[in-house]
């Protein structure tokens, strides 16, 4: 029994040593109550916990090590604001306007100076090259000259200067990125200094958002002819059936529903289904999301938030022999191209009994207001953007896009284009 105890002991100093807290301030006009906490897994924002304000303050307590990207997620007024952990206590103030933010203010150290190193590397990437094509017009001996060499020395400053002791996280996100992402990089890594970094990588690769980018480049790298010989390759070198290997995999299935490159998702989404180990958390995300959507699947339903040009209470009220679902934003072109043409075919479709229903990714109310007003069909949003609850559940990475669903809410077809939707229903 006393072993039990002293080991129960270490435990817990354990736990205190490792906990650390994420704090916000916000002014008292910042109309807010409830802040989410999320962590990163390779490009899947994970939650973690939601806390609500406390005299315009929240607190996090994260109970265990954590080195990574994370983000604080504000439901009712929909801000967002990105932060880095470094298994220290991480602080932010904010200030807002008219329930926006305006500005973060970093106060800690490590969010200061991720802060600042990504707002040099920016400015690097704009300003540094016009810098030095001018440079040699100005003279070192006069004031412009000297401040242009200063500005240039400023700019052209590395990481070097960075801690790697202190600062691990951001050690290791801005040299892997400068090696293998920049647009700077004279040098370009290659097919396989790729695969042997992802192999080799430690956690932070999953947290650092740098495995999405970096699957890209290798994609890239390898040319169209080789892109399956390349998967297969990365695959095997992984061994799909490790944790690794397996967040790789839901990856690249998302990337290819992306690019609808549909033969190589198919394929790939094919392997993960038959796979006979444990699958991790991410990977049967990525299958649920797609098990709902596949032809023959009953379509999800949805509670309607505040829908127009309806009297249902959710996607599943409504009647008709045939819908036709639209995911879509305001703010996309080619929405802006596709939608007037289904409102041309309005009043055909509804001779054929079809519905049109439209769930937007919009976060400005005014601009969906404005658009929405056009469309007699039914329309609804959460006004959260890709923050929607709807994007994971229907496996939604671009906008347009499109389901027609049976009476019985069914799936029977998922056009690519408008086109393909009007010729459905032969009025093309």
């Amino acid at each position: 029994m006393k072993k039990i105890y002293i080991l129960s002991a270490v435990l817990a100093a354990f736990s205190l040593h490792a906990q650390f807290t994420v704090t916000l301030q916000a002014p008292a006009d910042f109309k807010e109550q409830d802040a989410i906490l999320y962590t990163l897994n390779g490009s899947k924002d994970i939650i973690v916990t939601k806390e609500q304000s406390k005299n315009s303050v929240w607190t996090f307590k994260y109970p265990k090590n954590y080195m990574g990207m994370m983000k604080v997620y504000f439901p009712n007024t929909n801000n967002t604001i990105s932060l880095i952990s470094e298994n220290k206590n991480v602080n932010i103030k904010l200030e807002t306007q008219n329930n926006k933010i305006k500005d973060i203010v970093y106060q800690d150290e490590a969010n200061d100076m991720m802060n600042r190193l990504q707002e040099g590397a920016q400015k690097k990437e704009l300003i540094l090259p016009a810098l030095m094509q001018i440079k040699d017009y100005y003279k070192d001996t006069t004031d412009f000259g000297k401040a242009l060499k200063s500005e240039i020395g400023r700019l052209s400053v590395g990481i070097d200067n960075i801690d790697q002791n202190q600062h691990p996280f951001i050690y290791y996100y801005n040299t892997n990125y400068n090696k293998f992402l920049s647009a700077n990089n004279s040098t370009k890594a290659t097919t396989e200094d790729i695969v042997n970094f992802i192999d080799k990588s430690n956690d932070m690769l999953e947290t650092s958002s740098l495995l999405r980018p970096l699957l890209v480049a290798y994609l890239n790298a390898g040319g169209n002819a080789n892109v399956g010989p390349s998967i297969d390759n990365l695959l095997d070198r992984l061994k799909v059936e490790t944790p690794r290997g397996q967040t790789v995999l839901s990856e690249l299935i998302d990337i290819f529903d992306i690019y609808e490159m549909n033969e190589l998702k198919d394929k790939y989404l094919t392997l993960a289904k038959n796979l006979k180990c444990t699958i991790t958390d991410r990977l049967a995300s990525t299958l649920k999301a797609n098990s709902n959507v596949e032809i023959g699947a009953a379509f999800p339903n949805y509670k309607f938030q505040s829908p127009l040009n309806t009297t249902a209470k959710s996607l599943y009220d409504v009647k008709a022999d045939q819908k036709i679902i639209i995911f879509w934003s305001s703010t996309c072109s080619h929405c802006e191209s596709e939608l007037p043409q289904l409102l041309t075919k309005y009043n055909d479709l509804k001779t054929k009994n079809a519905q049109i229903i439209g769930l937007s990714l919009d976060v400005d109310k005014e601009a969906y207001t404005k658009k929405v007003a056009a469309f007699p069909w039914i329309n609804d949003s959460e006004l959260k953007g890709w923050n929607s609850s709807y994007t994971d559940t229907y496996n939604i990475h671009a906008t347009p896009t499109y389901f027609i669903l049976d009476a019985n809410n069914k799936i029977i077809s998922k056009p690519n284009h408008v086109g393909d939707v009007l010729e459905y229903f032969k009025l093309k």
